[in-house]
């Protein structure tokens, strides 16, 4: 509908809407519709994001001591993240609710993991009791939702500044555009793999992390880190080192990430070390969801971009400002006009 009446749309809030609807019936086996094209109002996902924003101003303090006394006397930001947050489990409550009144919700059939959780704790006699279940299926939500979304955005931005790279990744997802796209047909899609990497390489969905020491420990450099010490890495600035990305760091080039296969001459997509790269973390701590990220970011690459061309409107020259929360994203949205395509690769 926006392609026909050539309308502008927030890129950024479409793809919000879209993941939080994916991960909830992932998560849930809950559609909340929030993708209709009404764009009803996303009361849950609302106070995802305020319970995001509000915690990343955390970190962010140069004056910690005034978020804990907000949140000793209950008031300003720390009272919205209360009431945000008890929104929150309030609503993930009265989904186990409805969950466990329905009949089916423990059979071996159930997708969702809610379901999971509560056949696992069926038959652990309850080891697992609701507020341990609400936690995990929370930060799963979490975790799918805003990652994916902005990993999207930065990549559509990206695209659309980069002709020749959108024309690769058309000629390889052109006969790939049903909506049941398999595994494999995801797979074997190199060219666009390496177009999602180099972008989370520039514009990584989480752009800094941070770890405690949960005990005396010592870093392979050998740096001693004392038990309960932060330490804190930074995906976006190590995307951007010369040392390690090379002089043209400053480009978005997926063949960075390709070599030619020598008897087939096609395209064969060679990892980065993930301690170089770690936009999905690494080592024991790497994400759990990182190939459901990628099959999600490819399908929808896949089934949209042939159909589709996505146009920012922005003056000439002018860049989208970055925000970083617990997640990267573009200030004020990514306004883009979305057009119909008509020539086929």
């Amino acid at each position: 509908m926006s392609a026909s009446q050539k309308s502008v749309v927030d890129f950024q809030d479409l793809l919000q809407r879209f993941t939080f609807d994916n991960i909830c019936m992932v998560a849930y086996g809950y559609d909340p519709a929030y993708l209709l094209p009404s764009f009803p109002e996303a009361k849950f996902a609302n106070a995802f994001e305020e319970v995001v924003r509000i915690s990343s101003d955390r970190f962010n303090s140069l004056a910690p001591f005034i978020w804990k006394l907000k949140r000793i006397l209950n008031v300003g930001s720390e009272k919205k993240l209360r009431v945000c947050a008890t929104q929150i489990r309030d609503m993930a409550k009265e989904m186990i609710k409805q969950k466990k009144e329905r009949s089916n919700y423990n059979k071996r059939s159930s997708d969702d993991l809610l379901s999971r959780f509560l056949i696992s704790s069926d038959e652990q006699q309850n080891m697992h009791d609701e507020e341990f279940i609400i936690d995990i299926v929370i930060s799963f939500i979490l975790a799918g939702r805003d990652t994916t979304s902005a990993a999207l955005t930065w990549f559509i931005w990206l695209i659309s500044k980069n002709p020749e790279v959108e024309k690769e990744i058309l000629k390889e997802t052109t006969n790939t555009t049903t909506s049941s796209l398999t595994y494999d047909e995801v797979k074997d899609m190199p060219y666009t793999h390496a177009s999602l990497c180099e972008s989370m390489r520039l514009y990584p969905p989480v752009p800094v992390d941070t770890k405690e020491a949960m005990q005396d420990d010592i870093l392979p450099d050998g740096t001693f880190a004392k038990k309960g010490t932060r330490i804190s890495y930074h995906p976006y600035a190590m995307g951007r080192v010369e040392d390690i990305w090379g002089k043209d760091w400053q480009a978005f080039r997926p063949e960075r990430w390709l070599k030619k296969d020598v008897k087939t001459g096609n395209w064969k997509f060679v990892p980065k070390d993930p301690f170089v790269y770690p936009v999905f973390q690494a080592g024991p701590r790497v994400c759990l969801g990182k190939d459901m990220a990628f099959l999600q970011m490819k399908k929808v690459v896949a089934g949209v971009l042939p159909r589709f061309r996505f146009v920012p409107v922005v003056d000439e020259g002018e860049e989208p400002v970055l925000i970083a929360y617990l997640t990267i994203k573009v200030k004020g949205g990514l306004m883009v006009r979305i057009e119909e395509r008509t020539k086929s690769y």
